[in-house]
């Protein structure tokens, strides 16, 4: 994956086998600790992230066929007015207090309940979750229109076979080795809609997210991305359901100069903070 690739819904499953794994450096110490990060180190983290995404997005790509970034499922074109930082401003909406399977639910029938839907599904539908069969099973149920989930469980369930998974170091049930702990967690930063209609909604969402496997002997640690997922929805059984969905890389800010955690304090971190529910 270069800058700038983008990895729509219709692709198919390539770049599998494209895994780029970085070795501890060192013997004896936490490949998460030691000195600051510099230029060098960075661009070897963007390498590993580079790798773990392609995995996760081809797998996500090639069983959710379908979608257009540019107009939402029937067609409607984005609205006029390019949206500015307010329209995703704190507007004094409660997020929905429902949830179905863990995930939630019950989203306002406008524009801002398409947004805070679209939010949410994000943090799942790119998530360690979606590694595991069960718990795959729930969040295609609830985030997905009835029509496309049989064929999208089927699909995914095919991607993410036992090859796939021991790719990222996890069994077939999608848990990582003993003593490791597999992180694959989505933050959204903003979201917009770009085309709306009383039956069906564009949105993307722009997001950074962590992944990789904190454990004192990986060889895949946990690092950042930053991706933006497009997402389109359809008014169904009185909630906004996905449709389809496609990602595409950045935009993505200067790399910091953080000096990385050990794999305990990262796993711990992973363990004890909670995600959120997302509204405007």
């Amino acid at each position: 994956m270069s800058p700038g690739d983008e990895h729509e819904t219709s692709g198919g499953y390539g770049g599998t086998g494209q895994t780029r794994t970085r070795l501890p450096q060192g013997t004896g110490g936490d490949i998460y600790g030691g000195a600051r990060r510099t230029g060098r180190s960075s661009s070897k983290s963007l390498v590993t992230v580079v790798g773990v995404v392609v995995l996760l997005i081809a797998a996500i790509a090639f069983a959710n066929r379908g979608g257009d970034n540019s107009t939402s499922t029937d067609g409607s074109t984005a609205s006029g007015s390019k949206p500015d930082a307010a329209s995703t401003a704190a507007s004094g909406t409660k997020p929905v207090e429902s949830k179905a399977g863990g995930i939630p639910a019950g989203f306002a029938h406008d524009q801002q309940g398409a947004e805070s839907a679209a939010t949410n599904y994000a943090t799942v539908l790119v998530s360690a979750d979606i590694l595991k069969p069960t718990r795959r099973t729930e969040i295609v149920r609830q985030v997905f229109v009835a029509d496309k989930q049989v064929a999208l469980e089927n699909s995914l369930n095919q991607a993410y076979s036992k090859d796939f998974l021991s790719k990222l170091g996890l069994d077939g049930n999608g848990n990582a080795t003993a003593g490791n702990t597999y992180v694959s967690r989505t933050v959204p930063i903003g979201t917009k809609v770009t085309g709306y209609s009383d039956t069906t909604a564009t949105a993307e969402v722009w997001c950074t997210g962590l992944y990789g496997t904190a454990g004192t002997a990986s060889t895949n640690p946990v690092t950042s991305d930053w991706f933006t997922l497009t997402l389109h929805l359809r008014w169904s059984d009185n909630d906004w359901k996905a449709d389809s969905f496609s990602q595409q890389d950045g935009p993505a800010p200067v790399p910091g100069d953080n000096k990385a955690s050990t794999a305990d304090a990262m796993a711990k971190a992973v363990q004890e903070y909670g995600g959120f529910t997302y509204a405007r």
